[in-house]
């Protein structure tokens, strides 16, 4: 894993890790506040230990902060990183629609010698 300036894993990885189901549904649940490991793993149809490294691989990137309350693990959602997340996939879109547009203002003539060749 690589890691950003401030020691947290790099903008690439905490992409990957929303790709797994569970770990988005984890997400999903600790938007609304605080949870726990139980909570969360429930909410991606996990038992504890299986979810634990999905936690783990969570904090490790950014996504999730983690405060100790007594016996318990609280987890929530890192709001900042999951911005810089959804930057990427706005950027993404943003350079499609951008092409998108370009094409459309190119005019019929220029479609139809594309469509052509």
């Amino acid at each position: 894993m690589t890691r950003d300036a401030d020691g947290v894993g790099g903008l690439d990885d905490a992409v990957k890790a929303m790709v797994h189901p569970g770990r988005r549904a984890m997400l999903r649940l600790a938007r609304d506040g605080e949870r726990t490991a139980s909570e969360l793993a429930d909410a991606a149809g996990l038992s504890p230990s299986a979810a634990s490294p999905h936690l783990k691989l969570l904090k490790d990137v950014g996504l999730m902060h983690v405060r100790v309350d007594a016996k318990r693990r609280m987890y929530s959602v890192d709001f900042e990183r999951l911005a810089q997340v959804r930057s990427v996939f706005d950027e993404l879109w943003t350079d499609r629609l951008d092409s998108l547009k370009q094409r459309a203002e190119s005019g019929p003539a220029m479609r139809r010698r594309r469509g052509s060749a």
